[in-house]
């Protein structure tokens, strides 16, 4: 039996067999420990930042999405474990996090609830898709340079979230947005920049969640008087530790709210964002950690896509935006993670702070936004694959990438990429070119915006 054929076989035993024999996958135990700690280090900075994105002036209570928040990816990451036996750890999408607060519920002004809802429908329509294999179709079927361009229009769109929430970037009656003043919260925020973008380049485990705690550690001597203004930088009340709250926000989603026209196009933006998410990660981490089969597959691929499509049905109830895999667990791969014993560990992790919600909460949002830049960063490296010099591909790339952050959705991203290619290959007599797949995704399209 061929080696790669071997290992294939290896991964479908399971995680239980998969821990008696460690060495079959050339790796150890502690190396599986090691890889589980690294992977939760780098993706951690979800615990702070998703909640303060969540609770932004939706009504939301931030201790309730904090609990949601780690459930999720605890959850997920160990089910990802268990069943897939890969080293994938999972939460709430950045992006997806950002499209419910600040699209959804704020612009649109659809109630948290009934936005819940629209993450559980998207979660079943995941589950179905990955059951029946339609999902990699799906996505196959939507071409390379559009897939990049919208990641590469999310990654400026959590950018320049993170530039607003710090004050660095204000919105202006004459020109829309412009610079904000230097006050402590974008002096501090600017600061937090360069020590998180260090922290990077110097490949630290745990970079972005050491860059918030530093931040947040600068503004504590300022406390209630701070250098240029008077506004409370920290603000802390209450105990330590508290108990993990399961009332505000869980079980709350509007199923019949979400049932309707005008819930289209949320819908059909969870259901593709996460599959561009997801299939991916999935494809990147396999590639990097020679995770493939022999027809150069991901490994359990079928069976990850399905624990994925779980993490968004399961995030509904519980109370936050849509789960999917995390890119960052390729840190873990890089530390030699090669089994679910890695995902397990890193779900483990999350645990403990379902118990400290109110230290949480007391980061400011300025502290936050250094990662939020830097995610956009990680987003935007993908756009280096599409070639803008062929305008049939690169006009609709344009589209989908520049149209996320300045019409402030990631559907209006997604629905004028794929009109605009689908569009210009038919005019262009290349309408054989295009998977019939696509034909259906603009179908879809176009109710989304008739549904606007």
């Amino acid at each position: 039996m061929k080696a790669r054929q071997l290992k294939e076989e290896y991964y479908k035993k399971g995680f239980f067999w998969s821990l008696k024999h460690l060495d079959s996958f050339k790796t150890t135990f502690s190396k599986e420990l090691v890889a589980g700690l690294t992977t939760f280090l780098t993706m951690s900075y979800i615990i702070i930042v998703n909640p303060l994105i969540l609770t932004d002036g939706t009504g939301m209570k931030f201790a309730g999405v904090l609990t949601a928040t780690i459930l999720v990816s605890s959850i997920s990451s160990i089910l990802m474990g268990l069943y897939a036996n890969l080293p994938y750890g999972l939460a709430p999408g950045m992006g997806l996090n950002a499209f419910f607060t600040y699209t959804l519920v704020l612009t649109k002004k659809v109630s948290w609830e009934t936005a819940l809802g629209a993450v559980f429908i998207s979660g079943i329509i995941f589950v179905i898709l990955s059951i029946f294999k339609v999902r990699r179709v799906i996505v196959e079927a939507i071409p390379l340079s559009l897939r990049k361009a919208v990641a590469g229009g999310i990654g400026l769109f959590i950018a320049f979230i993170g530039f607003k929430n710090a004050g660095f970037i204000i919105s202006s009656p004459v020109t829309f947005v412009t610079l904000g003043k230097f006050n402590s919260g974008v002096i501090l925020f600017l600061i937090g920049l360069l020590i998180t973008a260090i922290l990077i380049l110097y490949r630290v485990k745990g970079g972005l969640l050491l860059g918030i705690i530093i931040t947040t550690l600068l503004a504590l001597p300022f406390g209630r008087v701070s250098l240029f203004d008077h506004n409370v930088l920290i603000k802390f009340t209450g105990n330590i530790f508290t108990l993990p709250d399961f009332k505000s926000v869980f079980l709350k989603m509007n199923i019949k709210g979400a049932l309707t026209l005008g819930m289209i196009a949320p819908i059909f933006t969870f259901l593709f964002t996460d599959m561009f998410d997801s299939i991916s990660t999935f494809v990147g981490i396999a590639e990097v950690a020679d995770l493939t089969d022999k027809k150069g597959q991901p490994i359990n691929v079928g069976k990850a896509l399905l624990v994925d499509a779980i993490s968004t049905t399961i995030s509904g109830p519980l109370g936050t935006s849509s789960g999917t895999t995390y890119i960052e667990s390729a840190s873990g791969v890089e530390e030699g993670g090669r089994t679910g014993l890695t995902a397990v560990t890193t779900g483990l992790l999350f645990l403990p702070f379902l118990f400290f919600s109110n230290v949480i909460e007391t980061i400011p949002s300025f502290a936050t936004a250094p990662a939020l830049v830097i995610v956009g960063v990680y987003m935007m490296n993908g756009i280096k694959e599409i070639n803008f010099k062929d305008f049939e591909e690169g006009i609709p790339a344009f589209l989908g990438l520049i149209l996320v952050p300045l019409s402030y959705s990631i559907t209006q991203g997604i629905i004028w990429g794929f009109l605009s290619y689908t569009l210009i290959k038919v005019l262009r007599g290349k309408a054989k070119e295009i998977h019939p797949m696509m034909y259906i995704i603009a179908l879809f399209s176009v109710l989304a915006l008739i549904a606007k």
